[in-house]
């Protein structure tokens, strides 16, 4: 059975940091292409960064997270994770860990038919 469960959200004020993690299961986790997603209230949910699965893990960010977030992935415990720097109050969002992405260069879209997503945890940005 496939799970990806995130953990790590809560609580952070303006300018702080956060690490987001994604336990995945059930599925050949380093042949897949990762990546996180976010949707804020009353917005469309959007593709932050995603990594794929060959040797160099190249990665693509949301221009409006690029230098300030990174993504990087652990074959070894089936996990990928989201470094979260200079959190600003448009960070706060809902975030997914999604598996099966097209992992190309934004703004081309990551999702497909055959990806798989998380619960969510939720991230809030407030002093």
């Amino acid at each position: 059975q496939l799970q990806l469960v995130e953990s790590g959200g809560g609580l952070v004020q303006p300018g702080g940091s956060m690490t987001l993690s994604c336990s995945a299961s059930g599925f050949p986790f380093a042949k897949y292409a990762m990546a996180w997603f976010r949707q804020a209230p009353g917005k469309e949910r959007e593709g932050v960064s995603c990594i794929n699965a060959n040797s160099r893990a190249t990665t693509n960010y949301a221009d409006s997270v690029k230098g300030r977030f990174t993504i990087s992935r652990n074959n070894a415990n089936n996990t990928v994770y989201l470094v979260m720097n200079s959190l600003k109050d448009d960070d706060t969002a809902a975030y997914y860990c999604a598996a099966n992405v097209e992992c190309v260069p934004y703004p081309d879209t990551w999702s497909n038919p055959d990806m798989y997503w998380g619960q969510g945890t939720q991230v809030t940005v407030s002093s």
